[in-house]
């Protein structure tokens, strides 16, 4: 007698990810609105010792990479840091929170993205092909543009990684045009190396917290890195290519941070980079190089905003999407466009909270908004990897030295700490207001369909 025919599976997707395009991906995906937009903020709270905070940064999120290594090693699906907390702790709620500060993450970077394009980028192209008494406003062009991407995302877009690859690069030109006019003014004699060492805390703060407090919003432009682990099911042998990737990505791009960082103190004193803000390396570019066309890095700049901000709300849209097919919010959200075939709801809902964020709060407050609520999640990602310790695979995969994680629980809580870090109460009032709404989703759900099993592997198909 013939054997019944197994039932058959949903195809694997598609390996088409070696190390060279994983290594770009994860520097394309560091590169972006951080140090583009936030540089002069940091330099704000820590004085010419701008590069310290980049590199401080770049430690904390080094060594929660070592979890992430471990734990995408072991379970290689595209779920990150959801997965990875179901796994360890099985408590339905604690999983969710984490699903919900990823995805409202997502939605902080993409708005201070747009608050950078309208107030920032534009405007030097505006001042470029029009009049100086041509104006327009920024908090509206912020709002048009996160509508703008709202559609686009409606109409669907298969982002693919080659192209991703075209963007790193003109991400990374921007940058190293910048790092080029820093090489030219030291070949010169320009700048003024003494800035270099020189940490100018606010009234009332000490050094150490003035460090700690510049870090911690320098840590924005570290994440994106924990997003690469959502390609694993797409990576051409996994467990073998992406310690490599992601480690070099990483100091890769904060190679790249800290050469800006220093030229931008060589160039320009602290207090007039503060008061530039987040058009900070527009007068970087200026300065060093009065020749250089300043609306062509004004185009690079824009390019980099955008990318950021469409990844992110792209993200964040398909997030609530999943968890409403697995009915962990309500199925509302999981609403699909009969014709475009995308999560219009779900859309609607991320678009909202963004257009609200960037009518009333300001990019330092919404990068250190998005810095801590990942550094949250880190926290419970590098426990979670000692917890795991005890869920033996079969097959070989990286493991973290044991100090790793623990030294990044460590460092990634204290910066998370309001007393410790020095940050702005106004991060935790933006970061608890986005977790509030995902609590009320969680209880109205809770209230209509009571106690549902959570399957946090689906939730970034």
């Amino acid at each position: 007698m013939a054997e019944a025919t197994a039932p058959t599976e949903q195809p694997e997707l598609n390996r088409a990810i070696g190390p060279k395009l994983l290594l770009f991906f994860v520097v394309g995906d560091i590169l972006g609105t951080g140090i583009y937009a936030l540089t002069g903020n940091v330099a704000g709270k820590i004085g010419g010792a701008l590069w310290l905070p980049f590199l401080l940064a770049f430690v904390v999120a080094f060594l929660t990479a070592f979890s992430y290594l471990e734990l995408v090693g072991k379970y290689p699906r595209a779920a990150g840091a959801a997965l990875y907390t179901n796994r360890a702790f099985k408590i339905q709620f604690l999983t969710f929170m984490v699903a919900f500060a990823v995805m409202s993450s997502g939605i902080t970077s993409a708005s201070s993205a747009a608050l950078a394009f309208g107030r920032t980028y534009l405007q030097a192209v505006i001042k470029e092909f029009f009049s100086d008494s041509f104006t327009v406003s920024a908090t509206v062009v912020a709002v048009l543009f996160m509508l703008l991407l709202a559609l686009i995302n409606y109409r669907g877009v298969s982002e693919s990684v080659k192209a991703n690859v075209v963007l790193t690069c003109i991400e990374l030109s921007g940058l190293l045009i910048v790092i080029g006019i820093g090489v030219y003014a030291i070949a010169v004699g320009d700048g003024e190396p003494g800035r270099l060492t020189e940490i100018n805390p606010p009234a009332g703060q000490s050094a150490l917290l003035a460090v700690t407090s510049a870090t911690a919003l320098a840590f924005f432009a570290m994440v994106g890195f924990e997003d690469s682990v959502n390609m694993a099911e797409e990576c051409q042998d996994p467990v073998r290519i992406f310690p490599r990737a992601m480690l070099w990505g990483m100091v890769a791009a904060a190679a790249i941070y800290v050469m800006v960082a220093i030229t931008s103190s060589l160039l320009i004193p602290s207090d007039q980079l503060a008061k530039a803000g987040s058009s900070a390396l527009l007068k970087v570019v200026q300065i060093g190089a009065p020749s250089f066309p300043l609306w062509v890095f004004s185009l690079i700049g824009l390019f980099a905003v955008i990318n950021s901000a469409l990844i992110n709300m792209l993200m964040a849209s398909r997030l609530i999407y999943g968890m409403a097919n697995e009915r962990i919010i309500p199925k509302f959200f999981a609403t699909v466009h009969p014709f475009r075939r995308t999560p219009w709801i779900s859309i609607i809902f991320t678009t909202g909270i963004a257009v609200i964020l960037v009518s009333f709060a300001d990019i330092a407050k919404l990068g250190g908004t998005t810095s801590l609520l990942l550094l949250i999640v880190f926290t419970i990602v590098n426990i979670a990897v000692l917890v795991l310790r005890k869920d033996k695979v079969e097959h070989k995969h990286f493991r973290a030295p044991t100090w790793a994680p623990v030294v990044g629980a460590i460092t990634c809580a204290y910066l998370a700490i309001p007393k410790l870090s020095g940050r702005p109460w106004d991060d935790y009032v933006i970061g608890g207001f986005m977790l509030a709404a995902g609590l009320v989703l969680w209880l109205i759900n809770r209230l209509t369909y009571g106690k549902t099993e959570l399957h946090p592997e689906q939730l970034a198909k």
